[in-house]
């Protein structure tokens, strides 16, 4: 299994950018996706989630809600994160990962395999 996570770059505050994932090895409607980031000097944690595709729900930490969203795009393979009115305490490196499960979660152990990370980092 391997997840190919990119889209990341410098952008301004208050601009967009959009995170892909692509899997090969995996068939990913049929698992809950997460996005995660670590800081620099900080602990990584969970950003969002997008259950499987039966499952439809999503999750968003509160400091995303209402500017990052999450997608999948089945025929592709691939799940996306548009983040939109970035800040910058945005700046990290997101990684996603896939859930051993279908419902939402952002419990780390619940996630079998993760990508190598795409550093986004938000400045002026």
């Amino acid at each position: 299994v391997q997840l190919q996570a990119s889209g990341g770059g410098l952008v301004q505050p208050g601009g967009s950018l959009r995170l892909s994932c692509e899997a090969s090895g995996v068939s990913l409607h049929y698992y809950a996706i997460g996005w995660f980031r670590q800081a620099p000097g900080k602990e990584r944690e969970g950003v969002s989630c997008i259950g499987s595709s039966d499952d439809g729900s999503n999750y968003y930490v509160d400091s995303v809600k209402g500017r990052f969203t999450a997608s999948r795009d089945n025929a592709k393979n691939t799940v996306y994160l548009q983040m939109s009115s970035l800040k910058p305490e945005d700046t990290a490196v997101y990684y996603c990962a896939v859930s051993r499960t279908s419902s939402t979660t952002i419990v780390d152990s619940q996630y079998n395999y993760w990508g190598q990370g795409t550093l986004v980092t938000v400045s002026s």
